[in-house]
């Protein structure tokens, strides 16, 4: 039992938007080094902190003043978003700065690229969420005491070493395949360091803010502040902690405004402070003040994506495992390299989502990150990311060198780019030409014709040729699949329904 008798809720948001890519084309490679969509990026955070951040936030710092020291909520806002507000709306920062201001909001440490990296190298996860503190520190003037990893992606080994680095406390999801018959409202701690506190999210209240909060045809719809508080009182006699972590795009992006979701939000947390025992506190609060009821025993990592609640939304097939391996392969070079655009690069490629988005389980799972995929298939997704690590490779082999073997294979890979290329260009000046004799006489359409196909093939290189049947299903050139990635794309099946 809790040391002060006291029961918590504790409200959690993810923040997080990632550096979207442009149409990167294979022809691309060794000329263009800039990879990012700027307009995009900038169109989607505008949409988004109009709709979402700032509304959201305005609303929190109401009830922050209005419940006097009773209301308290966390965040994480990872890196990239941060260098996103700085970029494009500035004032949504302002608005976070003036919530850390009241002392009532505790901003979580995270990998400072929203990353994969805890899955790969211990060495970069400490370097990135270092990163991450410092940048806390200098945009928000707070001090992280507890964490939250990508995607509340969690194992016991990426506990103890965020017990190793001095946090109190980690989020992560309460998955049934782990607790088994035990309840995620409840504290636990890390089971190689107990030192480090483990908060599950109870996913069933938090989900049924996020994805059914809109759901006419739900049997609890429409869902009010009482409802919900009632809900929680019933768990009261049997728990201590209650969980709820929601992506923050949840209120006004996810549910629209008209939904009712802002209203929800402003009227919550006072119908639990009045209808429950349960009272507001942060992950570090919950960790100075609850007693952990045991250990809890999680090998193989876990996070709060898809009904499996594992990490197969980024790792569950070749293609996205290949991308990952080449990725994390090039982070020895990137670490001796003082080039500042190598680094900001490194940071944005590493984001989780280029990942999600080469899912081909997505169309069944990821209905709602499928607003935001800039990629018709998962498959254009990889083809588009490995070109431009490839591109990125290419300007890190500048720098350092291989061998002389290797120096030599990556002169002559360079080459045969280059000359590909100019075959590019002259096919299709030779198409332009073609169609121009055309006009003077007809004649020569078949000639057309085959030099038309003979662009196209060069053209066929460049990506897999995928496109969708009567049916809508995938349909997939696997053998062009094969000849431009090293990925035996027949083993990678869809779980698409």
């Amino acid at each position: 039992m809790s040391v002060s008798g006291k029961k918590a809720i504790c409200l959690y948001f993810q923040v997080h938007q990632p550096f979207r890519l442009k149409r990167y084309r294979f022809f691309d490679l060794g000329h263009d080094h800039y990879y990012y969509d700027d307009f995009s990026n900038e169109s989607i955070m505008r949409k988004v902190a109009e709709k979402c951040y700032l509304p959201a936030n305005n609303v929190i710092l109401d009830l922050i003043q209005k419940h006097k020291g009773k209301f308290k909520v966390t965040f994480s806002l990872s890196g990239l978003a941060i260098s996103q507000f700085r970029l494009y709306a500035p004032e949504v920062l302002d608005s976070f700065r003036k919530l850390a201001e009241t002392g009532m909001v505790e901003f979580l440490a995270e990998t400072n690229s929203h990353s994969l990296v805890s899955l790969r190298s211990r060495s970069e996860f400490e370097r990135q969420v270092n990163n991450h503190i410092e940048m806390l520190k200098e945009f928000l003037g707070v001090e992280a005491t507890s964490f939250r990893n990508t995607e509340l992606i969690y194992s016991d080994t990426i506990g103890s070493w965020v017990a190793d680095m001095g946090f109190k406390s980690i989020l992560t999801e309460g998955a049934k395949h782990v607790l088994g018959w035990k309840s995620p409202n409840f504290l636990y701690c890390n089971s190689l360091n107990p030192r480090l506190k483990v908060l599950l999210r109870n996913f069933v209240l938090s989900d049924d803010i996020a994805f059914r909060f809109s759901n006419r045809s739900w049997n609890a719809w429409p869902l009010t502040a009482e409802k919900y508080a009632s809900w929680i009182n019933k768990l009261a006699p049997k728990s201590e902690l209650i969980n709820i972590f929601l992506d923050y795009e949840t209120f006004g992006e996810h549910n629209w405004k008209e939904t009712g979701i802002f209203d929800f939000l402003s009227h919550m947390p006072g119908a639990v402070l009045k209808k429950t025992p349960f009272r507001f506190m942060t992950p570090t609060e919950i960790a100075d003040t609850l007693q952990p009821v045991s250990s809890i025993s999680i090998p193989s990592p876990i996070s709060w994506a898809d009904e499996e609640r594992d990490i197969t939304a980024w790792l569950g097939n070749e293609l996205q495992v290949a991308a990952l391996d080449k990725l994390y392969s090039l982070a020895g070079k990137v670490n001796k390299c003082e080039d500042e655009l190598i680094k900001k690069d490194w940071e944005y490629l590493q984001s989780s989502d280029h990942f999600y988005y080469m899912a081909t389980k997505f169309f069944s799972d990821g209905a709602v990150h499928a607003y935001f995929n800039p990629y018709e298939t998962p498959y254009d997704a990889f083809m588009n990311y490995m070109n431009v690590l490839s591109d990125f490779e290419i300007r890190l082999k500048k720098l350092f060198p291989d061998t002389a073997e290797q120096d030599q294979i990556f002169k002559l890979g360079t080459q045969v780019i280059e000359k590909d290329m100019v075959i590019e260009k002259q096919s299709i000046e030779i198409a332009k030409l073609t169609k121009k004799i055309a006009k003077i006489n007809p004649d020569i359409k078949p000639t057309i014709k085959k030099t038309l196909k003979s662009s196209e093939k060069v053209s066929a290189t460049e990506k897999p040729h995928v496109t969708k049947g009567a049916t809508g299903k995938l349909k997939t050139n696997s053998k062009k699949i094969k000849k431009t990635a090293p990925i035996k794309s027949d083993k990678v099946k869809s779980n698409k329904k």
